[in-house]
């Protein structure tokens, strides 16, 4: 029969509602606005992509969006000062610098972010909350593989979770958040990376497999357990002369052969996709709530 689609534009578009509502009861009844504050530096098309998705998806919940655009000769010490200003700024809730630099420090850009506005959930001090078990900002991309799951009613407590991928993006934070003693975790978690030996020994394991290994179709079919949920972070140009463009995206998993063992799989576009940009509004929202003793 195959696997139910879980969708995340479809589970991204419902809490988007519930954040439009969140933010016109900020404004109407603390008259503040949450405001997200976006720096890009250089020209990168894929950049100025995703910034304008930013764009459009603030303005669709009703945050305050700004962006501040720069040459990509920007001394490392002018961008800087540039964040000073921000952190500084109250009306500002939320900094997103966007990755990746066109040869400045990134660890040290992203660092200079005040920790209270981190919406990336990236800085140092916030991956130690995570960490800890203590409030602060979810890294946006594994916060949205959770949300995602619990909002498409898959059970996560008790169950086994293999996550293919390491980085500090997804893999390791969602092994964090998924483990916590709380509800809607309190799951055994395995990570997978490129040094494990016998991958399929360990994601046949997997009563939940999430896959970000930025390579496509890692995962085939003979590697995933029968009903188990698949979640594929990854998105992949490959070539298709078919397409106007030339190319299409796909995931990390081989997804027409996986979703005839899976239960539920994610599709590639539209499954963690939306949800990231998703969880960037919500973080942005918690801060300004926060701010004013409301969260």
């Amino acid at each position: 029969m195959g696997a139910r689609i879980i969708s995340g534009k479809e589970v991204a578009a419902a809490m988007r509602e519930e954040m439009g509502a969140a933010v016109a009861r900020l404004r109407q009844q603390q008259h503040v606005v949450p405001g997200l504050a976006v720096v890009l530096v250089g020209d990168d098309p894929a950049s100025i992509s995703y910034v304008r998705g930013k764009r459009q998806a603030c303005d669709e919940v009703g945050i305050h969006s700004l962006e501040r655009r720069f040459p990509a000769d920007l001394p490392e010490d002018a961008l800087l000062e540039v964040i000073a200003e921000l952190n500084r700024d109250p009306s500002i809730h939320g900094i997103l610098v966007q990755l990746p630099l066109p040869g400045q420090d990134e660890s040290r850009v992203l660092n200079a972010v005040h920790p209270d506005k981190d919406v990336d959930g990236l800085h140092p001090v916030n991956l130690g909350r995570l960490m800890r078990g203590e409030e602060g900002f979810l890294p946006c991309t594994p916060h949205g593989v959770h949300q995602l799951l619990l909002r498409s009613g898959v059970e996560v407590q008790g169950r086994h979770v293999v996550v293919v991928g390491r980085s500090v993006l997804v893999g390791r934070p969602l092994a964090n958040i998924l483990t916590q003693k709380r509800p809607g975790a309190n799951a055994t978690v395995t990570i997978c990376h490129t040094g494990t030996v016998d991958l399929g020994r360990f994601t046949r394991q997997a009563d939940i497999l999430v896959v970000a290994a930025g390579r496509p179709r890692t995962i085939t079919a003979d590697m995933v357990k029968d009903g188990a949920v698949v979640v594929d972070v990854g998105v992949n140009r490959v070539d298709d002369p078919s397409r106007k463009q030339g190319f299409r995206l796909v995931g990390d998993v081989d997804f027409e052969a996986v979703k005839e063992r899976a239960s539920a799989i994610t599709p590639v576009p539209g499954g963690v996709g939306p949800m990231t940009i998703t969880m960037l509004l919500h973080n942005t929202i918690w801060s300004c709530q926060r701010t004013g003793g409301l969260a």
